[in-house]
């Protein structure tokens, strides 16, 4: 049988049909399809522009690309193994519709810079999907926030009981992180927006080609300014799955929260069932699971930029066979973060909490000692004394089973005389949470305050 393949003049026996399955992509990067056809467009307009393509050709490559988009969308589009890549699947297919036009369609470009534009095209377009879904995430969390704005509950460092925060302001904490991630993916994007069409195979071209003309008619902030770097450097990409790994790092922090939080022996939240499952052997099991695979997908996708750091790192200029191995672990990063981030925004709505829990565990671990240092410090006792004045009432405390809220009067003042009738007020949680009154404090007027400042935004 002749072989199929566009650069098959040069060689004197067919791909074997091991290496034929070895080598194509066309498993994996048809989903580039629709940006190729959007380049292809483009690319042939720029090339009619500079008059190497006639009107009746420019015409009748619109008219095929159309159909075959058509067909592509409708399921009927035939993926030849043997064709290699979306690019030449496409393309022969043009050919076959309408002849020679479909063969000057490749003139004055490769599929290096062919590939490297397409990726280019649907990783602007992933960002931008991305980039809305954080934001449906924090509003949910802002939601969820505003609800508990007074909800007091532990605050942790070392998963010890430290101080009392609200529900609300440990919510927005993820808001504040996920803020951060959507600026990584944002500051992403402007150097993924950048054309690398018209370097060709690495040299660039001898045709008069437009590249700004190319970059307008494709919404690309600019053209990549060496031929060279254009085709093989697969920088964006790297830098788009470590922002989704930090995303995926947040969100798995979160995850493992919930995962604590829903712990019948902390009992904080309930997730609903829609988002559990149970076991096949005991009957009283609710397991969160979609909080339990977050974890475990955020693994995964810091092992994709990994991969990807370690298939760019012995790569000598210009592009190498190599750089195929980019679009699985790109494609997957983007779907999973997408996956991820949507289930999570309906999951968060899904969350009932338990006030009456987090009030209880606050008062299991002495979370106002550090109110009751700062009362003795507004007193006029240096902070060291302090210190060690507060340790001992928590000593006497715990030996006595009571919260330092719980101490009578008289045993705080044996401690320090500087102890008076007001003290009781900063004891209790919600005076701690009061006290904190400032831009970044867990007082609830202050939690309000950054949920308004979020929804104007």
């Amino acid at each position: 049988m002749q072989d199929t393949h566009a650069w098959s003049g040069r060689f004197s026996e067919p791909v074997s049909e091991l290496v034929k399955k070895y080598t194509a992509s066309v498993g994996f990067d048809y989903r580039l399809a629709p940006f190729d056809i959007d380049g292809s467009l483009a690319h042939a307009a720029m090339l009619h522009r500079a008059g190497v393509l006639s009107d009746d050709d420019l015409s009748a490559i619109r008219r095929g690309m159309a159909e075959i988009l058509d067909d592509i969308r409708a399921g009927r589009f035939e993926w030849r193994l043997d064709l290699e890549d979306v690019h030449m699947n496409i393309e022969r297919r043009l050919t076959d519709k309408i002849g020679d036009a479909g063969k000057r369609l490749h003139t004055g470009r490769s599929r290096n810079d062919q590939v490297a534009t397409d990726i280019r095209l649907w990783l602007r377009d992933q960002i931008d999907l991305i980039g809305g879904l954080v934001g449906e995430l924090q509003t949910a969390l802002l939601d969820l926030a505003e609800q508990h704005a007074e909800t007091a509950m532990p605050g942790f460092t070392h998963l010890q009981v430290a101080q009392p925060v609200t529900f609300g302001h440990h919510l927005l904490a993820y808001v504040e992180m996920l803020a951060r991630d959507a600026e990584r993916l944002a500051d992403c994007r402007k150097r993924v927006n950048r054309l690398p069409l018209g370097a060709a195979a690495l040299a660039g071209t001898t045709y008069p080609i437009d590249r700004h003309y190319t970059a307008e008619l494709l919404g690309f902030d600019d053209v990549c300014q060496n031929s060279l770097d254009a085709v093989s450097d697969r920088d964006f990409a790297i830098e788009f799955c470590a922002a989704a790994s930090l995303v995926m790092t947040h969100l798995s922090r979160l995850s493992e929260e919930l995962v604590l939080w829903m712990s019948p022996s902390v009992g904080f939240i309930d997730i609903a069932d829609r988002f559990c499952t149970g076991s096949s052997i005991m009957p009283q099991k609710k397991n969160p699971d979609v909080p339990e695979l977050v974890r475990g997908k955020s693994g995964r996708v810091s092992g994709h930029l990994v991969g990807l750091l370690m298939l760019m790192k012995s790569q000598p200029l210009a592009y190498n066979k190599d750089n195929q191995e980019d679009k699985e672990p790109l494609f997957d990063t983007a779907d999973t973060l997408v996956d991820t981030l949507r289930i999570y925004a309906d999951m968060m709505r899904g969350i009932t909490v338990k006030p009456a829990a987090m009030r209880r565990a606050v008062l299991q671990g002495f979370a106002t000692a550090t109110d009751l240092a700062d009362y003795l410090v507004k007193k006029g006792l240096p902070f060291r004394d302090s210190h060690e004045v507060v340790a001992r009432a928590v000593r006497h405390a715990e030996q006595r089973g009571v919260d330092l809220a719980d101490l009578p009067l008289a045993d705080l003042q044996s401690f320090s005389p500087l102890v008076a009738e007001d003290i009781y007020a900063v004891l209790t949680p919600e005076g701690s949470l009061a006290q904190r009154d400032h831009v970044g404090g867990t007082a609830p007027n202050q939690v309000r305050a950054q949920i308004a400042r979020w929804r104007s935004r």
